[in-house]
Parts: structure tokens; sequence; C-alpha cells
């Protein structure tokens, strides 16, 4: 991974998965002790970005026992390495990018911007290349290196020498923008950055002419090149000199190049998954089965013509469970058919404020925060013995399949509200679940009592 001495494939033995452990040197053990503290913050509120098209910080620990102070992260392993390893192999058989492949990754990693620049306070990537943005097996595009720019930016110039920036490579030169470093860093600087990953994406390769640096000619030749003039116009505006004139990531996702009118197909399976938790396990499958396959799921009426028909055994069962699969994982996102919706962060990814010396109270040790979500929720009331108070059972399954049984006995003041907030405090619900659980909660209120309690 780009900015880290030494990268290493390994196995999660609890999850039984390949992830990547990662490894930051420090040569100065006093400096680094000094920081430790900023350190182990910084990582664990990095732990908690998490969005479908950027890489995924698991765990991570710092080591101060040998000769060299170290930081250790995981992250998970994207199977189909770096884009620039992808387009390389592509060139061998390809001209050019296909248009619809280049739409859809675009899309994708414009989603992973907008969510970071709709983050309060915004989140920039600093480091944006082909070597930072990966691809999986699926098609599905992830953003690495999120942690780079914050890291490096936070600590002093003594412990700054492990990372290595991009823009450190000769050959990286071209994709940062001519303001970088000179003045302060905006999110026009990613995307600068994200119109030259656009472009080299669509000519794969952007020649150099045997030089280890790319030439503003090259560039230019390499724009020349692309024969849709939309897309010509989308990778110039994001390449404009002046960082003002740059259009934003969730505006650029509503560009006429990249824009379109989502299908119903792609409307359902969004909504389907947003509202699963409501629904059985295997909702998909049984509803197959109980489907007469010689109905008629949609007709198109033709003048002076039998009607196109289109039947239910035209509809593949595995087809729509992939389908419902990509779009879970992100493939498709629709975040250019909703606004966008900002993120609150903890205050450790931003620059940190002029702190006043405050008087240390005892706190009560933080419970750890849950980072899966919710897929699919079940729950239960039944009266207690003595018919004076109801018992709640309620059953959650996490994204990786986690099965988590909660039992409580209601209290006339409780409300739904709060009890999804009191499992979000304690850890046992993803903070993205109140919201639903709390509405889910409510109408198991209703269902059962009438009212809520």
């Amino acid at each position: 991974m780009p900015g880290v001495q030494s990268t290493f494939l390994a196995m999660d033995t609890e999850e039984g998965v390949e992830v990547v452990w990662n490894e930051l040197h420090f040569r100065d053990r006093k400096a680094f002790a000094t920081h430790e503290e900023k350190i182990q913050t910084m990582f664990e509120q990095l732990a908690l970005v998490d969005h479908p098209n950027i890489v995924k910080l698991h765990k991570h620990w710092l080591d101060a026992s040998e000769a060299r102070a170290r930081v250790i992260f995981i992250t998970e392993y994207v199977s189909s390495g770096s884009l620039k390893q992808f387009l390389k192999k592509t060139k061998k058989n390809h001209k050019a990018m296909n248009a619809r492949a280049w739409k859809r990754w675009c899309t994708q990693i414009l989603s992973a911007l907008s969510f970071l620049h709709a983050c309060n306070p915004p989140i920039i990537h600093g480091n944006l290349t082909s070597d930072t943005i990966f691809i999986q097996h699926n098609g599905l595009i992830k953003i690495g290196s999120v942690w780079h720019r914050i890291f490096s930016n936070a600590l002093p110039d003594d412990l700054r020498s492990p990372i290595r920036v991009e823009r450190e490579e000769p050959r990286n030169l071209h994709f940062f923008p001519p303001e970088y470093g000179e003045v302060a860093d905006g999110t026009a600087v990613d995307i600068f950055s994200f119109g030259m990953c656009a472009l080299e994406m669509a000519v794969l390769e952007i020649q150099a002419n045997g030089d280890t640096r790319v030439t503003e000619e090259a560039i230019t030749r390499a724009r020349h090149s692309l024969s849709d003039p939309n897309m010509r116009e989308f990778v110039l505006s994001c390449l404009a000199r002046d960082p003002s004139r740059r259009p934003s990531a969730h505006n650029l996702l509503f560009h006429r190049v990249l824009f379109e009118v989502h299908s119903l197909k792609l409307l359902a399976a969004h909504c389907f998954l947003q509202h699963q938790y409501l629904m059985p396990e295997n909702v998909v499958e049984e509803k197959t089965k109980a489907v007469d396959l010689n109905a008629v799921l949609a007709e198109l009426p033709r003048p002076a013509r039998p009607p196109l028909q289109w039947r239910y055994s035209e509809v593949s069962y595995l087809e729509l469970d992939k389908f419902l699969e990509d779009v879970r994982n992100g493939i498709y996102p629709l975040m250019n058919f909703a606004a966008a919706r900002p993120l609150g962060l903890p205050r450790v990814l931003a620059p940190p404020p002029e702190e006043t010396q405050k008087a240390k109270t005892p706190t009560p040790e933080p419970f750890d925060s849950e980072t899966r979500k919710v897929i699919q929720m079940q729950c239960n009331l039944e009266r207690s013995e003595d018919k004076a108070r109801w018992h709640l059972t309620l059953l959650l399954v996490l994204e990786d399949r986690l099965h988590r049984q909660l039992t409580y006995d209601l209290l006339p003041t409780d409300s739904a509200q709060d009890l999804a907030a009191e499992l979000v405090h304690y850890g046992f619900v993803h903070e993205d679940d109140r919201t639903k659980l709390a509405a889910f909660l409510e109408s198991t209120f209703l269902k059962y009592l009438g009212a809520q309690p």
C-alpha cells in the first residue's frame, strides 16, 4: 500500500478472510511515545469511516516494544489489486476502456469522494492516484489510503519521516494540482486528482514517451484522444487550473456524461435492501418458490400485433440474488439520485482548535461502538407471568451474519426512541441503524399494545 513501509497479505483467523497487514515504523521512540495517545485516537476515529467504496480499516495497535516503534493496522483486502495494475493488464488486449465500465467506476469513486467531502469537517483524501484506488473481483471500486493525509498532517515533523507521499514519486506528479502544497488544501485537490484518474481510465495509459514524469503534452494528447465530447468536457472541468472552477464531487455525479435515470429495478433493489431487516432472511427464495412461473410479469401492447409478454420463468432467481448482492456491495450507488447526506465525525479528524486547560474529572469508561450494520430484525413481546409488565425479545442479524439476541423488561416510561438510543450507546447497534430500529420497535409496540408503552 502506498505510504507504508511494510505490507503483507494475512489471514484473519477470527473471521476467516484475507486482510492486509500494514506497518509504519518510527525510529525516534521518545517522540513516538509523546504522541502515542494522539495516534491511537486518530486510528480509532478513522475506523468509523464506513462506505462501500472506501477500503475499510478493521483493527490497529501500537507497538513500542522493539528497537523501533511501529503502528500496525489491518485493512480489508481488495482482490484485483490497484487501478494502475488493472489498466496495464487491460491495455494488452484493448485500446480504450469500455464506456459503460468507465462510467460505473467514475460513479463509484465520486460516491466515495462525495461521502468524504460531505463529512463535518470535510475529509480530504489528498493522495488520490491510480495506485491508491483498488478494484475488487466483482468490479467494485474502493479508495484506499484515506488515513494518509490526516495522519501525516497531524504529526510533527520529527514523526513524519515514515509517511511516504505519492507526490514524491515522479511518475505520480501529474495527479496533483498546481496549487498543491502552496495554499491550504481544499476538496478541489481531490477533484483534480480524480480528473486525472478518470482520464487515465478512459485511455488506459497516459503515454510519457519514456520519461519517468508525465508531461503536459502527454496529458493534452490523452485528452484530445477522447472521442466523446461530453467525456472530454467532464475531464477538462476537473482539471481546471483555478481550484474555484472545479465542480464538487456531488455535482459531478449530475454531469450529463454520468447521470442517468435509474431503472425501476435498481430503485426497487435499494428499497428492498433498506428495509430487509423487516423481512425473513430467505425471503427472495421463498417468494420465488411461491410464484407461478407461467404468470405474466409485464406486458407491452403493440398495435396490430400480439402484445409482448414477459413471464416470471424468464427471471433467474440466481441472477436476482447476484444483482442484490452487487447493489449491497456498492457497485450501483444512488448518489446521483439523492442529496448528499453529511456525516458528523468526531473532531479528532479536524485540525484541533486551541485547547484550554480543564480540570480532569473522573469519567466512565466508554463502550466500544458497533461497526457492523443490521440487515435483519425480529421482535417479540410477551406478558410476564404476573401480567404486570411486557418482556421484549429482539433478534438482530448483523452484516457478517452474526445473530445477536437481546431481552428486556419494558417499563411504562420506555419509548422506542429511548431504547434505540440505549442500544447504540452500549455498543449493540451501529449509529446509522438507530432511526430504523426506533421505527421498527415503534411498529412492534403498536402491533402488540395498540400504543407506545
